[in-house]
């Protein structure tokens, strides 16, 4: 599952602004800069810890420096599989004692990943460069690890201290975010009355502070050697990422209502298990219902009230809420094998059967909608989704109606399977439709004979993804005071520059040479390519 949800067509769609600014920085580590002061296009970068950037700068050193970004893509797709292997350590810790272990012993922990792996933000934000999901996947593996350890009937210092290793490593991947999201309403809920274990904790009190200890000694290591060697513009955006969250992507408190629909074709069963009237007495004996409930609820409240908000920043709900779909499986599959389902139960079933036959016959049906190239009603990709999801359909009405829910996860994983493989390559062509055919850009430009072995620089500061377009830095050249040398290319958003004040500060000749487009279409704006040559 976590082949298909996360390497399977991984280059289709096109860099996004966070992976820009990921893979810039890492092609700079790569090409001599510093690997513990980033750079950004030869500007400080420091808004983010470097481990995510490590990792994709560790990825080009092993295949030689490139832009395919299936290859740079892979750090983030190796991490989400270790999320979904850390969360099947993780409760497999917390189902330990339930009763339903007795007959299907690590059932639920097994099911519990595939669901996490198959659920649609985990899916998107493992198939993207950039850092969520190595902090929560760290996160993650850091709560099995200390579940672990007081659930031990020793000492179990070994857990705690690779708690504090993966803690660690989280915040040097995205700071303090993902404890304060997961860890935080985590702890809260295990060592409250929500959690039935909680009195072997004081037990561990030694172990909880050497992992609290290795975190801050691991996740603390780099931001101290930047304060030490560049603490004025460390402090600077320090307050500047603190007023983003009061300032930038301000949404409304109830902006995250709608998270339990993030997991993707589950989420018939999240809802049945967030319903806590019906699943408490049903989910019970196959999870700790009221802790994880309570620990998805303590974790939407604290995300919901921090001012900016982002659709992935919802990635620490995933794993409680993969559990409550989990716990509504098992509690179905076991009910109608042993027949003691209730009318309740035959009708969920028979609604998820419902919208996981509209689900088929919207997959063909948007293909002959969307009219992309190589995805019409003529194509084999046409002809493989018809008979899948066909097939698939046959197969949703079966587990419904004869009260099979087995029949109906397996086809969840299947068309979700299908769905990646044979539609994910229509992405870059939806992206395109809107183009306007035979447009230059700056992938084409930067090839441009003149400009070839000069340095580059630009006259206004250069959006991060057409900086990764250009395949090297293009510093802003008023930055640069007199240290710019001749001859140079020039980028500019303006035709005319010749009264620019970097220029007159210098006898400069000036020669347009070349011009591109930001996007696929001319209202996205143009900008200019001249050579600057030394007046004689």
């Amino acid at each position: 599952m976590c082949g298909f949800s996360f390497f399977v067509h991984g280059s289709a769609p096109e860099v996004s602004l966070m992976e820009s600014r990921n893979f810039v920085a890492a092609r700079e580590m790569v090409a001599g800069g510093s690997w513990l002061i980033p750079t950004m296009n030869h500007e400080l970068r420091l808004a983010k810890p470097p481990l995510p950037t490590w990792a994709v700068a560790a990825v080009q050193l092993v295949s030689s420096p490139t832009e395919n970004l299936g290859i740079l893509r892979l750090p983030a797709a190796l991490m989400a599989t270790l999320l979904v292997l850390f969360f099947w350590g993780l409760v497999k810790e917390l189902v330990a004692n339930r009763a339903a272990e007795l007959d299907a012993p690590g059932r639920t922990a097994w099911l519990s990943a595939l669901v996490l792996a198959s659920s649609l933000l985990v899916i998107t934000t493992g198939r993207e460069g950039q850092w969520d999901i190595f902090a929560n996947s760290f996160l993650v593996g850091a709560l099995w690890l200390l579940v672990r350890g007081w659930r031990s009937a020793g000492s179990a210092y070994a857990s705690f201290v690779g708690a504090g290793l993966l803690l660690g490593l989280s915040i040097l991947s995205k700071g303090p975010v993902a404890l304060y999201g997961g860890l935080l309403p985590f702890l809260g809920c295990y060592a409250s009355r929500l959690n039935e274990e909680r009195a072997g904790l004081p037990s561990h009190k030694r172990g909880a502070l050497l992992a609290a200890l290795v975190a801050l000694a691991v996740g603390g290591a780099w931001p101290l050697y930047i304060l030490y060697h560049v603490q004025p513009a460390a402090l600077a955006v320090a307050q500047t990422e603190v007023t983003a969250w009061r300032e930038r992507h301000v949404q409304p408190l109830w902006y995250y209502w709608n998270f339990f629909a993030f997991s993707g074709v589950w989420v018939v069963a999240a809802l049945a298990g967030l319903a806590a009237p019906y699943a408490r007495r049903r989910l019970t004996p196959f999870l700790p219902y009221v802790f994880v409930l309570g620990w998805l609820v303590f974790s939407l409240v604290l995300l919901s009230l921090v001012p900016e908000k982002k659709e992935r920043y919802m990635l620490p709900l995933l794993p409680p809420l993969a559990l409550l779909a989990t716990g509504a499986l098992r509690y179905w599959e076991t009910a109608f094998a042993r027949q003691q389902a209730t009318h309740t139960d035959r009708r969920l079933l028979r609604f998820w059967a419902g919208v996981f036959t509209l689900a088929c016959l919207a997959a063909p049906a948007a293909m002959i909608g969307a009219r992309l190239p190589g995805f019409g009603p003529t194509t084999l990709r046409f002809g493989a989704t018809v008979v899948v999801c066909g097939g698939l359909t046959l197969l949703a009405i079966r587990g419904g109606w004869q009260q099979r829910p087995a029949v109906l996860m397996l086809g969840s994983f299947t068309l979700l399977a299908t769905l990646i493989t044979v539609l994910l390559p229509a992405y870059p062509h939806w992206e395109a439709r809107h183009g306007e055919p035979g447009l230059r850009r700056l992938r084409d430009a930067r090839h441009q004979p003149a400009i070839q072995g000069l340095p580059w620089y630009s006259l206004k500061e250069l959006h991060v993804k057409q900086v990764w377009a250009a395949g090297r830095a293009v510093p802003l050249l008023p930055k640069m005071a007199a240290a710019w040398k001749l001859p140079a290319a020039l980028f500019a958003d303006t035709s005319d520059i010749t009264g620019a004040p970097a220029l007159k500060r210098r006898r400069v000749r000036i020669e347009r040479v070349d011009s591109f487009f930001l996007g696929r279409e001319r209202k996205n704006g143009k900008w200019f390519i001249f050579l600057l040559k030394p007046k004689r």
